[in-house]
C-alpha cells in the first residue's frame, strides 16, 4: 500500500517492447482469466484474482469445464480442462490443499481401467468440440492428458492414491514409446521434468530426445521449415521447435539441443510476435471463437518461455 492507502499501480512495460505490445493485445482480446494471469506474471498482480477467475470454470464434481480449454466447449468437466486448471494453479503457487484434493477425486472418477486419464471423456458428446478430437464410448488412457497432470502433482508434492497407478502408466508409456508425435512428446517431458525418480527420468529423457531427433519431430532450423515434416493429422505448418519441448533451461529436454539450435529457436519465437502484439496459434483452427480465446494463452506462454531463457521482453 502507498502512504495514501491506495494500492500501488502495476509496473508499465516500456512502450513498444514485446511485453508492452502483448499487454495491449491481452487487454483487447483475452478472457478475464488470461487478463489476470498476465497481470500476475508480468505486472505484479496477485494470485487471488487469478484463482477467483479460475473458479468460474470449476464444477461440483471437482473437475473443470466451460471451455477452459477452448477446443472443448460446453459445461461438462473434462481431463484436458482439469489439466489446464492445474497448470494455472501451479503458475500462481496454489496447486495444493483442498482445491487439489477435489481435483484428485474427479481424476479418480474419470480414470480408465488402468488408472490413467482419457483425452476426452464421453460426457463431451452432444457439445461442440474440435473435429480432430475424437469422442468414443470407451476411450483409452492417453499420455497426452495424464503426463502433464501427474507431473504437476509430483512437482507440487501432492500425494493421493490416484497418483500411484497413473504414475506407473506414465512410466510405461514413456519408456515403451517408439513412434510418437510432438504433443505427446511435450506431455512426456512434462511428466519427466517432475517425476520423483530423477535418475530414471534422466535416462528416459535421453532416450526420448534421441528419438525426437531421429524421427525429425523438431524443426532445428526455422529458416528451412520445408526440410522438416509435419506430423500426420497436424495443420499445415504446425511444426514444433526446441523451445516447445524445453520451455525452461532446467527442463530435461534442454539437453537435446545445442546452444546454437536453442538460440535459433528463441529468435524464431521472438520474431513470431504479430503486429497486434499477440503470438499466433499453429494448430488447426475450426471456429473463430476458439482461435480468439487461444491466442492470449499462447501469447502468455511465449513471453514466459522467452523470459525463462533470459530473453529481454520489456
Amino acid at each position: 500500500m502507498s502512504e495514501t492507502g491506495a494500492s500501488p499501480l502495476p509496473a508499465t512495460p516500456p512502450a513498444r517492447s514485446p511485453l508492452f505490445r502483448a499487454e495491449q493485445f491481452v487487454w483487447l482480446t483475452a478472457r478475464v482469466l488470461e487478463q489476470r494471469l498476465f497481470a500476475h506474471h508480468f505486472l505484479n498482480g496477485g494470485a487471488d484474482p487469478v484463482e477467483t477467475a479460475l473458479d468460474a470454470y470449476r464444477n461440483e464434481d471437482g473437475g473443470y469445464g466451460h471451455a477452459l480449454e477452448p477446443d472443448l466447449r460446453g459445461p461438462v468437466s473434462q481431463p484436458l480442462h482439469t489439466g489446464h486448471a492445474l497448470r494455472v494453479l501451479d503458475a500462481i503457487g496454489r496447486c495444493g490443499g483442498q482445491r487439489v484434493e477435489r481435483v484428485c477425486r474427479y481424476l479418480t472418477a474419470v480414470s480408465t481401467a488402468d488408472g490413467a486419464l482419457p483425452a476426452i471423456h464421453p460426457s463431451q458428446r452432444g457439445y461442440p468440440a474440435a473435429p480432430f478430437i475424437p469422442i468414443v464410448d470407451d476411450p483409452p488412457s492417453e499420455l497426452l492428458s495424464t503426463g502433464p497432470v501427474v507431473g504437476l502433482l509430483h512437482r507440487n508434492e501432492v500425494w493421493h492414491a490416484w497418483l500411484f497407478r497413473a504414475t506407473d502408466f506414465c512410466w510405461q508409456a514413456v519408456e515403451s514409446m517408439e513412434k510418437s508425435h510432438p504433443y505427446e512428446v511435450e506431455a512426456a517431458v512434462a511428466f519427466l521434468d517432475s517425476a520423483p525418480d530423477r535418475p530414471r527420468a534422466e535416462a528416459a529423457a535421453d532416450r526420448l530426445g534421441r528419438r525426437v531427433r531421429e524421427h525429425r519431430l523438431v524443426a532445428l532450423d526455422p529458416s528451412d521449415l520445408a526440410a522438416y515434416p509435419v506430423a500426420p493429422g497436424y495443420a499445415p505448418g504446425e511444426h514444433h521447435f526446441p523451445h516447445d519441448y524445453a520451455k525452461t533451461p532446467s527442463s530435461l529436454a534442454r539437453a537435446w539441443f545445442t546452444d546454437t539450435e536453442m538460440t535459433r529457436s528463441l529468435d524464431f519465437l521472438t520474431d513470431a510476435q504479430q503486429e497486434d502484439g499477440g503470438w499466433p496459434i499453429r494448430w488447426r483452427q475450426w471456429a473463430p471463437g476458439t482461435a480468439l480465446e487461444a491466442r492470449p494463452m499462447v501469447t502468455i506462454e511465449a513471453l514466459r518461455t522467452l523470459r525463462a531463457h533470459g530473453r529481454t521482453i520489456g
